[in-house]
């Protein structure tokens, strides 16, 4: 792959049939942490689109890859193997494409997602395509039945900018495994992340002409059109529940499966028998990693009522403590917000909470940069869980801390929003905090510091949190399809 350093001066490339080409036009890509422009992506039209899908459409059906298992495994280590190659370059990308904490890319924003191609291949590998469900005699007739997963066809990937490698690469990991092919529409905040997949895959790998796409572009009609198109099968989304429930709206005409991963509003739950100081730390830590860019970051803080107060100052004091950083410091925790119109939705926000009657702890304000998204790491105070800053997802480095009254009392507060992606409990009785953890309506729950994000495990919620899993074998059979098989016996 050549430098990346050449899209300064050209356009980052589409990948559509397997040829890098570049559109027309073309948008900016921003520095968060200093709004500097650091080049350009290509800006995609509708036509452009069109001609993704419909080279999808021709490699499902005609390419021969759906029916080739040896070759799906091959291209994903071939993938895995450039990643790694690259690493070094992506890392950089990320953190100034991103603004994602430099630490993290050891992590889910890089390392992680790329050694888990190699899960989904082993999963394709091992997989029991073909089910025999032996012989019976329904309604008198003998037959031999069988059950075949087939893939599902083209899929249509809708991804945000959060944190693009590890979502855009959760999806086409299981889906180019089970046999499909991809259409992957990337956010505009963060094309080249998705632009440097596409060339890694049209330079680096054996993967057929049209079996991956990447278009990028700023048009919100690309992803509505993607979800509509009925040459497309499948459509996986991420993002707010507000733009997935338009996405099912558009894949309903043409009833095609929709796979949605949506917002959150996780609970942290501190018992009354755990350690306050690092429950509290830990939930300061986590809730604003990234700036609080996490659809299953915990932002609401429940703690004992009797303890309320020394837990508003651990936490303010660990969020202090923490503050924001130069996103390319080994050091930074929260960085900046990935773009002025998400620093100005959580700062209107931050007003609502004042309206509400809340206070803050801590921050409540831009950090003092002369550049950049910034947002301060912020500790509100003085909320109920009615409140609107307690029930909406903000996307920000904002927790709003909350009093329970017990253990019944924690759960009936978690479980009272209209979302449920995940969620924290921490205690000092393990099986007590099990017992909670098994109460939440959440798909994902750490106890006591536990981390569920690994690629066997399924992640996905209830609620408008979303329809359908990633990850796991539950995220690798949602882009499978059924089919039943009965042959006569005589």
């Amino acid at each position: 792959m050549n430098s990346l350093d050449d899209w300064r001066e050209s356009p980052s490339p589409l990948l559509i049939d397997g040829e890098l080409v570049r559109a027309d036009r073309s948008f900016a890509t921003i520095d968060p942490a200093t709004e500097e422009t650091i080049g350009a992506a290509s800006d995609a039209t509708l036509a452009e689109l069109d001609q993704a899908i419909a080279a999808a459409r021709r490699a499902f059906d005609e390419s021969g890859w759906a029916a080739d298992l040896p070759l799906r495994v091959r291209c994903l280590r071939q993938l895995h193997d450039a990643l790694v190659r690259h690493g070094d370059e992506l890392r950089d990308l990320t953190v100034r494409e991103v603004g994602a904490p430099r630490f993290l890319t050891y992590g889910a924003q890089f390392d992680a997602p790329v050694a888990d191609l190699l899960w989904f291949a082993r999963r394709a590998e091992e997989y029991e395509w073909t089910r025999d469900l032996g012989r019976a005699a329904p309604m008198g007739m003998v037959s031999d039945r069988q059950v075949v997963r087939e893939p599902a066809g083209v899929v249509g990937a809708v991804t945000p900018g959060n944190f693009p490698h590890q979502i855009n690469l959760a999806k086409l990991g299981p889906a180019l495994a089970a046999g499909n092919t991809v259409v992957l529409k990337p956010s505009p905040e963060t094309p080249w992340c998705a632009a440097a997949l596409g060339r890694l895959i049209a330079e680096e790998t054996d993967l057929p002409p049209g079996v991956v796409n990447v278009v990028t572009g700023t048009d919100h009609a690309l992803g509505a059109r993607l979800a509509a198109d009925p040459r497309v099968d499948l459509v996986s989304f991420t993002g707010s529940a507000a733009t997935g429930r338009a996405v099912m709206r558009s894949a309903a005409e043409s009833l095609k499966k929709v796979l949605l991963e949506l917002g959150g509003k996780s609970a942290f739950i501190v018992l009354d028998d755990a350690d306050l100081g690092s429950a509290c730390s830990y939930a300061a830590f986590s809730g604003i990693t990234h700036a609080g860019q996490g659809c299953a970051i915990t932002t609401r803080l429940l703690v004992p009522r009797a303890r309320h107060d020394e837990a508003v100052d651990i936490t303010a004091r660990t969020l202090a403590k923490i503050g924001v950083g130069d996103p390319g410091d080994d050091g930074t925790v929260c960085g900046p917000l990935i773009s002025a119109r998400q620093r100005d939705r959580v700062e209107e926000y931050l007003a609502l909470a004042v309206e509400e009657g809340g206070a803050f702890a801590t921050g409540g304000r831009r950090a003092d940069r002369e550049k950049g998204f910034w947002i301060e790491p912020t500790l509100v105070t003085g909320l109920t869980n009615a409140s609107r800053t307690a029930r909406e997802e903000i996307f920000g480095p904002v927790l709003v801390i909350l009093p329970h009254d017990g253990d019944d009392d924690a759960v009936r507060i978690a479980n009272d929003s209209p979302y449920g992606l995940s969620g924290a409990v921490h205690g000092g009785d393990l099986e007590r905090a099990r017992a909670v953890a098994r109460r939440l309506r959440t798909g994902t729950v750490g106890v006591n510091g536990g981390v569920w994000y690994s690629a066997d495990v399924p992640f996905g919620g209830y609620k408008q949190s979303g329809v359908g899993r990633e990850m796991g074998l539950a995220g690798f059979e949602e882009y499978l399809q059924v089919k039943s098989i009965a042959e006569g016996a005589g």
